[in-house]
């Protein structure tokens, strides 16, 4: 009999503790949910407008791509980035995502060797090795970038096929060359999609 009255008394309490936990959620939800985010976005947009934006690229009123977001090239007047291995198509922003094939698996090497013969039937004359870059993956599938040596391996090729002096041609891929953060934080990297509209620029 104590044990029933005293379960019985119990339950008050506990049904008083729902108002505060109602409470406690509902001021948590609106201070992460709602304040901090809109602070945060609202001070972004302010001190880096065009990061905050998506560091979209606009060509003639248009955007035409991101900063942020490879693109797949495979006319040889352009340059060529990396390869990717999102799906259902490459550079798919909705499925970042690598390859996740061992250096051991077969399916590397024949991605690696097609690359390679491709590279190599768009410009024959080119003997030296080719760079690593333009024939991996990234982890994420949606590297904007190459190394300055994956872009000076494709710039003769580019050049002779636009007609333009390779000279020009290299002064580009230097425009484009970015250096690393505070000089240490990675390495130099060419935005392949800025390149390719600066040589769409040139006369």
């Amino acid at each position: 009999m104590t044990t029933q009255s005293n379960t019985v008394a119990q339950v008050p309490r506990q049904t008083g503790l729902l108002r505060p936990a109602l409470t406690v959620f509902i001021v948590l939800s609106v201070v992460t949910g709602l304040l901090y985010p809109g602070v945060v976005t609202g001070i972004a947009r302010a001190v880096f407008p065009h990061q905050a934006a998506g560091s979209l690229i606009v060509k003639d009123g248009k955007t035409v791509g991101s900063e942020l977001i490879g693109q797949p090239f495979s006319d040889p007047k352009y340059f060529w980035g990396r390869l990717s291995a999102t799906a259902p198509m490459s550079y798919n922003a909705t499925a970042s995502g690598g390859s996740n094939l061992g250096p051991t698996n077969p399916a590397l090497t024949d991605a690696a060797k097609a690359r390679i013969d491709g590279l190599r039937e768009a410009d024959p004359d080119n003997k030296a090795p080719v760079p690593v870059d333009l024939v991996t993956a990234s982890g994420s599938g949606l590297d904007p970038h190459i190394s300055p040596a994956a872009a000076q391996y494709q710039a003769a090729r580019v050049a002779r096929l636009r007609g333009v002096s390779l000279e020009k041609v290299e002064a580009l891929i230097a425009a484009n060359t970015k250096d690393p953060g505070l000089a240490v934080l990675g390495e130099p990297a060419v935005n392949v999609l800025a390149l390719n509209l600066a040589l769409d620029g040139l006369k």
